[in-house]
């Protein structure tokens, strides 16, 4: 029974399910009170997971938290049961440690009192030694930030020396150690600040000095060109003139390798002094000049470092090269008058190469102030103004000595700036261009000596007196005839004195080219080809021209004009002597493919029939000056008997002058005669069929037949040998048949067999006739009317008129006949 009551009064044990869920509550208020209980964690969740869970979550809850207070408030009570004696213990051991306490601050108290007393003294004294050690310390910064700032302030006085002393270079220099070492050392003190700020303005102020002296510079180069240019020139020169006599004694195989130079003169192995210059022996002694020794660059250089220090290179090279430029520009403008004198080419010159010289030691000096491309630029700029001046002023000269000097000048000039490596071959191709201008003086210069010449000869042979004389006379002209030779002395040359002074002439143009060809660089052949057309030239423009020119002066008689023409023979037989003398100076073969040939064939008998066609055009005025004097009487009844006066006036003039025309060379005497023969019948002929003349009586007839006669005696005793037969006399043929006509009056004759190749008359024209007729006609009637009182002469005259009448009528039936 009493178990069933413990049993009954028990509760059920629980099954196994309610245990596992027991203690699945169980950790889970375990959890929630841990975390409850950190102070770490937030209690927001813990809580909202207690109200958020079942519906008796909070009772159970609060049942598990009063049951963990208890649990707590049991540990608790049992800590302090625990440690209760301890606690009480403790308690009376500090009551009786208090009374020793307060004892010990007592004398705590005491002791700090008597010690504060004893102290007094020491603690004044540290004081004062606190203090002294504060001064120390201060001493010792100021000597430490004095040592800072002296070497910037001994810096600052150097560079106030460097910019007095104008050492701008090194005041850049300078001011930069400053700049980045000594002023940031002692930034903060305001002396610095001030030095800092000062730096800028100094850099500026070194700036435009260094530009001023640059400024300086120029214009102390621009006035020194000049001498600079000179130098150079003189030296290549001096060069030139070394290298022409080293070939020269290489060639004659006596110079060797020089050993020294000494005073301007190159002594060479064999003991041969070489003169290196062409001035005054005061010029030898003188040492060789660069352009360092002329000019001082100092100022460039110093700027260009100036510049480039300060980061502003580029704008010093552009206004270096605007100011070269505009200098390059100046010296280019020539003077108004250089072409007057050579001194002022060579100055021109002068101070062109002054400037290249210049511009050349810069490029290589500095690197980069200017390039070679700028130099080029500039040059081919210069190169292209200089060739347009030279053209321009090279055309004024008028002296081919000048014209001469200057292309010896445009050598050196080229010479010299291409030994500085300058391209100069359009300076080469501009004498070939002056060349021309030269041959063109040469030739104007010549046309003087040639009309000099001419003006001052006699037109006779050449007298030799003696055996000297000969010989003076050929050394001079390349004549050679076998019979002259023979001869004995004295005796006559056949040309005039005019012939060896003309090939003396023609050889010194051709000696006058070739010092133009000389240092031009070219090869023989070119100078060969250089030297025929300066002679041709001369031959075929300036000769030819004064030899027309002299042909047709007035005062030139038939006599000169003989001499002329024998001169011209012998000239042209002298041309193959001027190509030998030609080819003995160039050594190039005549045979070679492009040598040009000496034209003067064609030049000296152009002036033979110049001068022979002048003298049939003389002899013609001549005859027709005589034909003016004839003074016939158209109306005279009989002749004289004898010819007229001023036809064998005319027949001795011809008979004399065609004795001088022995000499002439070929049918030049021949063609000459027969020309003033036709000339002469034909004036004649004229002179009877002339409108102005009315009527001619038979008398008159009769003396002009007389005249006709002599002419036909005078060709048929061979004024001139070589004709054959009576050709001579034919020239006076028309005329002669046509008298012949009149004076047999053998009409019947000539009407009847007109128009037959066996005709006696042949050559009279029925016009003629027919004019001639009727002048005849009018004249008897004239006569008749005169001689009325004749009875037996009006009938004869009658009958003749009347047949005349006939005549007429028949010969104007053959001229009507003629013009249809």
């Amino acid at each position: 029974m009493a178990s069933d009551r413990v049993h009954a009064a028990l509760p059920d044990p629980p099954s196994q399910t309610e245990e596992e869920e027991n203690k699945e509550e169980e950790k889970v208020f375990g959890n929630i009170f841990a975390e409850l209980e950190s102070v770490d964690l937030p209690l927001g969740t813990t809580l909202r997971s207690i109200y958020d869970d079942q519906p008796n979550a909070h009772k159970r809850f609060m049942e598990k938290l009063d049951a963990r207070i208890r649990n707590h408030d049991r540990e608790i009570e049992k800590m302090c049961n625990f440690h209760h004696q301890g606690f009480v213990d403790a308690i009376t051991e500090l009551l009786k440690v208090r009374a020793d306490a307060e004892k010990l601050m007592g004398q705590v108290t005491d002791t700090n009192r008597r010690l504060q007393e004893a102290g007094r003294e020491v603690t004044a004294q540290t004081e004062e030694v606190i203090r002294c050690r504060i001064q120390q310390r201060n001493m010792a910064t100021t000597v430490e930030k004095l040592q800072l700032c002296i070497p910037v302030l001994e810096m600052y006085s150097k560079l106030k020396e460097q910019l007095e002393s104008k050492r701008y270079y090194a005041a850049l220099k300078t001011m930069e150690q400053l700049e980045k070492v000594f002023i940031p050392r002692v930034s903060q003190y305001r002396f610095c600040q001030i030095m800092a700020e000062n730096l800028p303005r100094l850099r500026e102020e070194i700036k435009e000095i260094s530009m001023s002296d640059l400024k300086d510079f120029l214009e102390s180069i621009r006035k020194h060109s000049d001498k600079v240019g000179e130098t150079a020139m003189r030296q290549a020169q001096q060069h030139r003139t070394f290298n022409s006599a080293v070939a020269k004694q290489a060639s004659i195989g006596h110079y060797t390798k020089p050993l020294y130079s000494l005073n301007g003169q190159t002594h060479t192995q064999n003991g041969l002094m070489i003169d290196d210059d062409t001035g005054d022996e005061e010029e030898a002694d003188e040492e060789i000049l660069t352009a360092q020794d002329l000019v001082d660059f100092s100022p460039v250089y110093r700027c260009l470092h100036i510049y480039t220090v300060l980061g502003d290179r580029e704008t010093f090279e552009n206004y270096y090269r605007k100011q070269r430029k505009k200098q390059a520009r100046l010296v280019l403008q020539p003077q108004a008058n250089m072409h007057e004198t050579v001194e002022g080419y060579r100055r021109y010159f002068n101070q062109i190469v002054g400037f290249f010289v210049v511009e050349d030691h810069i490029l290589h000096a500095t690197r980069g102030l200017v390039t070679r491309a700028f130099t080029d630029e500039l040059w081919n700029m210069a190169l292209s103004k200089i060739i347009a001046v030279l053209r321009t002023h090279s055309s004024y000269c008028e002296d081919p000595d000048l014209v001469l000097e200057l292309k010896n000048l445009i050598v050196i000039f080229a010479d010299t700036l291409q030994g500085y490596g300058f391209l100069v071959n359009r300076l080469f191709d501009l004498l070939f261009e002056v060349r021309d201008q030269y041959n063109e003086t040469l030739l104007k210069k010549w046309a003087l000596v040639f009309r000099e010449i001419f003006e001052l000869d006699n037109y006779s042979p050449i007298p030799v007196e003696t055996e000297e004389e000969y010989k003076l006379v050929v050394s001079r002209f390349p004549f050679h005839d076998a019979e002259i030779e023979k001869q004995d002395f004295p005796k006559k040359l056949p040309m005039s004195q005019s012939v060896p002074q003309i090939y003396t002439q023609v050889k010194e143009l051709i000696y006058a080219s070739l010092k133009f060809s000389e240092s031009l660089h070219r090869s023989s052949t070119e100078i060969d080809d250089m030297l025929r057309k300066s002679t041709n030239l001369l031959l075929t423009r300036t000769l030819s021209s004064c030899l027309q020119n002299l042909i047709k002066k007035p005062h030139i008689g038939l006599t000169e004009l003989v001499q002329i023409i024998i001169n011209t023979t012998h000239l042209e037989q002298a041309c193959k002597y001027l190509e030998e003398f030609i080819t003995n100076i160039t050594n190039v073969s005549p045979e070679t493919v492009h040598t040009t040939r000496l034209y003067g064939l064609a030049t000296f008998k152009d002036a033979r029939h110049a001068a022979e066609g002048e003298i049939y055009t003389k002899l013609n005025q001549k005859i027709d000056e005589f034909i003016q004097l004839a003074d016939y009487e158209w109306g005279m009844a009989e002749s004289d008997g004898r010819a007229s006066g001023y036809l064998m006036d005319l027949i001795n003039f011809l008979r004399s002058t065609f004795q001088v025309f022995t000499h002439l060379p070929g049918k030049v005497a021949q063609t000459a005669c027969m020309s003033a023969c036709k000339h002469l019948s034909t004036s004649l002929m004229q002179m009877l069929l002339d409108t102005e003349l009315k009527q001619i009586s038979m008398g008159a007839i009769q003396q002009f037949n007389l005249d006709v006669i002599q002419c036909e005696l005078f060709a048929s005793s061979e004024p001139v040998p070589g004709f054959q037969g009576d050709t001579l006399q034919l020239a006076f043929i028309d005329l002669r048949q046509l008298l012949d006509l009149f004076m047999v009056w053998d009409w019947s004759t000539y009407l009847a067999d007109y128009g037959q190749p066996t005709s006696k008359y042949l050559r009279v024209n029925p016009a003629t006739a027919l004019a001639l007729l009727e002048k005849v006609y009018r004249g008897m009637k004239d006569t008749s009317k005169k001689n009325n009182i004749f009875s037996q002469f009006r009938k004869n005259d009658r009958d003749k008129q009347k047949l005349i009448e006939t005549v007429v009528k028949q010969l104007r039936s053959l001229v009507n006949g003629m013009s249809s």
